[in-house]
């Protein structure tokens, strides 16, 4: 087998190859020899092995996870994305008369979405794009989420905050201790602040976590919803999804968890929350124009 490299894709062989790396780092560790710095490409995950737990992955294994992530973002997405693709189609191939109408339009929620991963950031602006949603998104390390976070409340006026990048819990510690996490600390601080600017759960809707995250306490500080009960690993487009529901909710109308956290790809194990009103306004009458 060749060395293996920065940029490599590999799966590590004691979790039987169950998720796709990129090799980000190289390290030599005392004791240890060289150690491998490992990215999630889909499940928001930091680790480490040594190069003989690594196995570089063909073009085959490649297609194959790609093909499972892909099943996967289709069946939360529920076919949102063909329904806009055939719309779209339509326009194309038939001309539109604009009236004035008395049929209501509507605006879905603002989000603001603050990544500590800035390929993870890229891969939900796609998705939020290709749903037609009104976002802003923003690299942010999540050590610095606390202290700008208010700062960004105040630019973007959002309807919905989305506070995530990556997360861990120290295998074998104590998961009620929230210093046994990479992360965790940081989202609740951040969560703390949001509150602070904006106190309702109805007029801000927080989530916020990522892998593994300390799911009690960020609910705790004030977040509507958060990673993770079971503190099992979540998908990088697992807030995407709560968002979009979120957002596409009437104001009329309380977002059923249930039905929220089965359009997740990790589910009730990744994902959490309470009760909370929609963002979606409806309003009259439709725009008016000429006919052409």
């Amino acid at each position: 087998m060749r060395e293996i490299n920065i940029g490599d894709l590999v799966a590590r062989k004691s979790y039987n190859c169950d998720i796709l790396f990129k090799v980000i780092e190289k390290i030599n560790q005392s004791g240890r020899g060289t150690v491998y710095i490992l990215k999630g490409v889909n499940m928001r995950i930091m680790a480490d092995a040594p190069a003989e737990d690594l196995k570089l992955q063909t073009d085959g294994d490649v297609k194959r996870f790609e093909k499972s992530n892909r099943d996967a973002i289709v069946r939360s997405m529920g076919g949102i994305a063909d329904k806009r693709r055939t719309k779209a189609g339509k326009r194309g191939i038939k001309k539109v008369f604009l009236y004035r109408s008395e049929k209501p339009f509507g605006r879905s929620g603002k989000i603001l979405h603050l990544d500590g991963d800035r390929d993870y950031l890229e891969m939900c602006m796609d998705a939020y794009r290709e749903m037609g949603l009104n976002v802003e998104g923003k690299y942010m390390p999540e050590n610095q989420q606390p202290q700008r976070v208010g700062e960004m409340l105040r630019t973007y006026l959002p309807d919905i905050l989305v506070l995530t990048g990556h997360d861990a819990l120290d295998k074998g510690r104590d998961k009620n201790n929230i210093s046994n996490y990479r992360n965790s600390k940081y989202y609740v601080d951040a969560v703390r602040e949001a509150r602070k600017f904006e106190p309702s759960y109805d007029d801000l809707v927080i989530f916020a976590g990522a892998c593994q995250s300390h799911f009690e306490a960020i609910l705790e500080a004030g977040a509507n919803y958060a990673s993770s009960p079971k503190r099992v690993l979540i998908h990088a487009l697992d807030p995407v999804f709560v968002c979009q529901k979120v957002a596409c909710t009437s104001v009329d109308s309380i977002v059923p968890v249930q039905e929220l956290l089965s359009k997740t790809i990790t589910g009730i194990e990744g994902i959490g929350g309470l009760q909370t009103r929609g963002k979606y306004r409806e309003g009259m009458p439709g725009p008016g124009g000429t006919m052409g």
